[in-house]
C-alpha cells in the first residue's frame, strides 16, 4: 500500500479508512455551505430560501438581481429582541452555521497538512445536520403550518444532504467510533 492512496483519499488495500478527507470529499463539505436549509414557497409562488448565509426571496426582488437577499447576521442585527429571548430553533441557526465551517475547516486542514480525524469531520456534518433540522422544523411550525402550502412543504433540504454526505463520506470512520 503507497502513501499516496492514503492521503489523496482513496482507499487503501487493507481495507482501513483514509488518512484524510479527498479532494471530491473536501469540495463536497464546503459545497453544503451553498445549500439551503430549507425552501419555504408562498401561495404567490414566490419562494425564500433560508441558508445558512440568511434568506434570498424571489417575492421582493431588487430589480438589479432579480432576488432579495437578507443575510443573516442583518437578521440577528436588526432583531429588537436580546438573542437569548429568540426561539430556540432560531438561536440554534449560528450553531448550524459554526458546524458546517468547522467541518470546511477539519477537512481542508486535512488536505493541506496530511493530518485529520475524519470522524470529526464526519461528527461536525452530523451535529450541523442536526442543527439545520432544527431550525427548519422553527421554520415550518412558523411559516409552513396554516400557510397554503401546508407544513410538509418547508423541506429540510440542508439536513438531507448533510447526512448523505456524511453517510456517503465518512460511514467507516463512524464505525471506528464504536468498534
Amino acid at each position: 500500500m503507497s502513501d499516496a492512496s492514503i492521503t489523496d483519499g482513496g482507499s487503501p488495500d487493507d481495507g482501513s479508512c483514509p488518512a484524510v478527507s479527498s479532494n471530491r470529499a473536501f469540495v463536497m463539505v464546503l459545497a453544503l455551505l451553498a445549500v439551503p436549509m430549507t425552501v419555504v414557497p408562498s401561495g404567490t409562488g414566490d419562494l425564500t430560501l433560508v441558508s445558512l448565509w440568511g434568506f434570498i426571496n424571489t417575492g421582493s426582488v431588487d430589480p438589479a438581481v432579480g432576488f432579495s437577499i437578507y443575510p443573516v447576521w442583518d437578521y440577528f442585527g436588526d432583531q429588537p429582541r436580546s438573542f437569548a429571548t429568540l426561539p430556540a430553533s432560531i438561536q440554534a441557526w449560528p450553531l448550524a452555521l459554526a458546524f458546517h465551517l468547522l467541518a470546511v475547516a477539519s477537512a481542508g486542514t486535512g488536505r493541506l497538512f496530511g493530518r485529520e480525524d475524519r470522524r470529526v469531520t464526519g461528527g461536525l456534518i452530523v451535529l450541523g445536520a442536526l442543527a439545520t433540522l432544527w431550525v427548519t422544523v422553527g421554520v415550518a411550525s412558523r411559516f409552513g403550518a396554516g400557510n397554503v402550502t401546508g407544513m410538509f412543504s418547508v423541506l429540510p433540504v440542508s439536513t438531507v444532504a448533510s447526512l448523505v454526505v456524511a453517510f456517503a463520506l465518512y460511514r467507516r470512520d463512524f464505525r471506528r467510533i464504536v468498534q
